[in-house]
């Protein structure tokens, strides 16, 4: 599906900030989303979780009707956006079909049921709209051989008692903003996406890998299974999704834009 450009149409409203809100999530994220928002039609966009709206105030100034929701909408910082309060568990405070674009950016994996957000999600995006979500990458190959050593990878460390004690001390009540609780997969996230009647449009990786070359023949390796894979398991099991270029090689964060058919 091509995406037509529309015209940039900028907000009248003032984005305000001080001190300027801090990104919850890394700036390679923030750049990619917006750069996969800037080519499409000015419209209303739902960003949850918000967190302190560093995101919101750059889709904002790019000209886009911005909506925010959190689960601590006390630590929001931009003035002239509306915040409201929501658990991604249950049912936003929002209409339903009221936006053209939702953006999750690092919420889903600090859900225990990522599945229950993806159904709102369904609800709140208007047919044809677009869903823009990020989750921790557990595909690449540095994460896989950590899995394969230490039986967990970076970001979905064991969530022992004393690790829980530190969080909880560092975070107070607000542990959730932390807390990895749900390591979710590609399969499992295009399987809930096309439950709910999304279709994947693109993957993207926040930026490429560092020291990839110490993986090169392991990545030879997996790409030689693969091609030797007949063509129909390959469809079956999503083997060339899995073992792409953006997942395989990519770095910390999967990207996926998905569009409401």
């Amino acid at each position: 599906m091509a995406c037509g450009a529309g015209p940039l149409r900028l907000s009248r409203k003032t984005v305000s900030f001080e001190p300027a809100p801090a990104p919850l999530a890394h700036l390679a994220i923030h750049d990619r989303v917006v750069g996969l928002l800037n080519v499409l039609p000015r419209g209303n966009v739902l960003d949850v979780p918000a967190g302190e709206g560093a995101l919101a105030a750059r889709l904002m100034q790019s000209g886009f009707t911005v909506h925010c929701c959190d689960l601590y909408p006390e630590i929001f910082r931009v003035k002239g956006v509306e915040i409201k309060r929501g658990n991604l568990l249950e049912r936003l405070p929002y209409a339903d079909g009221e936006f053209q674009y939702v953006t999750c950016i690092e919420g889903l994996e600090h859900l225990e049921s990522p599945a229950r957000a993806i159904r709102e999600f369904k609800r709140l995006v208007q047919r044809g709209g677009h869903l823009i979500v990020s989750v921790p990458n557990i595909h690449n190959i540095e994460e896989r051989f950590k899995w394969l050593v230490h039986g967990y990878t970076s970001h979905f460390k064991p969530l022992s008692k004393t690790y829980l004690e530190q969080v909880r001390q560092d975070h107070g009540a607000r542990e959730e903003i932390a807390l990895h609780v749900h390591a979710i997969s590609y399969s499992e996230l295009r399987y809930h996406l096309e439950s709910n009647g999304f279709q994947i449009f693109e993957i993207l990786r926040d930026k490429p890998k560092r020291h990839l070359w110490l993986y090169w023949p392991a990545i030879a390796l997996i790409e030689l299974v693969k091609r030797l894979t007949p063509r129909k398991k390959r469809e079956e099991r999503w083997t060339d999704q899995l073992n792409s270029a953006e997942l395989l090689m990519g770095g910390n964060t999967l990207i996926v834009h998905a569009i409401k058919r």
